[in-house]
């Protein structure tokens, strides 16, 4: 279903369900004696959303969880150890970006548009540190409730804001005891193009305005005018290979963007760039010699610090 204006979702439907999709990753990554990550929740969070799909991958019972001999020669993305490495990548990323943070003596982080996020319960976080999760109120409410019910406890101290990005979300933050005063950690994991251009500025904006001196941010890095046109249709091809339903062309917004490091430079922020090939080979991976690698060739992660 395309979006509109207004539109809403749980953890099985819409944009939400690609927050599962991303859950159902770290899950698999979490596995056996070889285990690239460990996120313990994941798994069980996954079930409780109960998406058949998502609930087969992570027991082995899709093409994409099979071996790697398995998968089809002419895409080695889909089998179980490309796709485990890749939400690797991307998990450590973000990890990494809030313990170094953390080091630095940031003691306030912020998570936008959450999602099935465990990180305020499995990160190693300094005492006093305060962790704020924002997503649609539906979202929270039906995450606190499964982590409550496995007696899962927060690693910090955890304020959810359960608000939707469109409405005046640094408002309810500042509600929920955020201080602007303070250096703040941000991730804006997996949400910049399910935004409006115009609403990924007026995040970015949100972001600055909140931020002291010493404040950090890290998202993705998308350069959108070096992708091919179809590059939404192919993503989307390429996980219904894996029995995904779903259109990821719909959710996404395609129009024109600046890159948010750009907008973010223009605000005073430093930026970093690493380039996707990079932030696999940090981990001793490679991306898939495939169609992939045309796809991300000039994509990956952004740092900025607010000096």
């Amino acid at each position: 279903m395309s979006r509109t204006d207004g539109d809403t979702w749980d953890l099985a439907s819409s944009v939400g369900a690609t927050a599962t999709a991303v859950a159902a990753s770290r899950a698999l990554a979490s596995q056996g004696d070889d285990a690239l990550l460990d996120d313990r929740l994941a798994d069980p969070l996954v079930r409780a959303v109960g998406v058949d799909t998502f609930i087969k991958l992570i027991d082995g019972e899709l093409p994409a969880a099979d071996d790697r001999a398995a998968a089809p020669a002419a895409d080695p993305a889909m089998n179980r150890q490309t796709m485990r490495e890749a939400i690797t990548v991307r998990t450590r990323y973000f990890d990494d970006f809030f313990l170094a943070a953390s080091a630095a003596g940031v003691r306030q982080a912020v998570i936008l548009a959450s999602g099935l996020d465990t990180r305020a319960y499995r990160l190693r976080w300094p005492a006093g540190t305060v962790v704020y999760e924002i997503d649609q109120p539906q979202v929270i409410e039906f995450k606190t409730r499964v982590l409550d019910e496995l007696g899962a406890a927060p690693a910090a101290d955890l304020r959810t804001v359960r608000i939707d990005l469109r409405d005046d979300w640094p408002a309810a933050l500042r509600a929920s005891g955020f201080d602007p005063s303070a250096p703040t950690a941000w991730i804006a994991e997996g949400l910049l193009i399910y935004l409006p251009p115009e609403a990924q500025d007026a995040l970015l904006d949100n972001i600055t305005e909140l931020s002291a001196p010493g404040s950090r941010l890290a998202t993705e890095h998308m350069d959108a005018g070096s992708l091919p046109a179809d590059w939404a249709q192919r993503l989307s091809e390429r996980s219904k290979r894996f029995g995904s339903d779903i259109d990821l062309a719909e959710l996404f917004y395609l129009e024109d963007r600046r890159a948010a490091g750009d907008h973010l430079s223009e605000r005073g922020w430093q930026t970093t760039i690493t380039s996707t090939d990079d932030a696999f080979a940090a981990h001793g991976f490679s991306v898939p010699d495939d169609e992939l690698r045309a796809l991300v060739s000039t994509s990956g992660y952004l740092t900025a610090t607010l000096p």
